[in-house]
């Protein structure tokens, strides 16, 4: 109970520093947390599932948050910005869209969400579903005069088809699950 606790608090810290943050590293640093705080959530039930489901999700998180940290850096080697609201390099702005649809689960970069959902316990895929995604979704909303819309606007119409498409052939509900969020976060 105590470590769940913790993991909770934790989740609800992360979650506050990466949306109340005007400097890149407290937002990378919020998006650690939360990356670290859900981990041994999904994991808890021991089952090689759950493991798989841990590591995939590991490994794009982690590979996302050095994402977002290099398009930061990449921002303030050009800019001398290590403002949020400052990011105005092209390169930048492109780097960050990828790394934030990787976090988000958002076509083309969607794969490992229906895996770790199947692979969680049902409230560990409803906070992956719901609040996990609360920290990557604020970054586009203050960075949005800069980023690439056309972009933007591909990922979203492809999430919304696919996610829509894909859940279609599904006979696991997590999965379902997991496929309708994909589509939603295309709307």
């Amino acid at each position: 109970p105590q470590a769940k606790l913790i993991f909770t608090i934790s989740l609800l810290l992360g979650t506050t520093i990466t949306i109340s943050s005007n400097h890149w590293i407290m937002a990378w640093a919020g998006l650690e947390i939360n990356t670290l705080a859900i981990l041994p959530m999904i994991s808890k039930s021991h089952h090689p599932r759950a493991i798989e489901a841990a590591t995939k999700y590991f490994l794009t998180q982690a590979t996302a948050s050095a994402l977002v940290l290099f398009s930061s850096m990449t921002n303030a080697w050009y800019t001398g910005q290590w403002d949020i609201t400052q990011l105005t390099h092209p390169t930048s702005c492109l780097i960050l869209t990828s790394a934030i649809a990787m976090k988000l689960g958002l076509v083309p970069f969607h794969f490992w969400f229906p895996e770790v959902l199947q692979g969680s316990p049902l409230t560990t895929g409803l906070l992956l579903s719901t609040m996990m995604k609360f920290p990557p979704i604020t970054l586009p909303f203050m960075t949005s005069p800069s980023l690439n819309s056309t972009l933007l606007t591909c990922m979203a119409l492809l999430s919304a088809a696919l996610g829509g498409w894909m859940g279609l052939n599904q006979t696991q509900i997590r999965k379902i699950l997991a496929f309708s969020s994909i589509s939603h976060l295309g709307w």
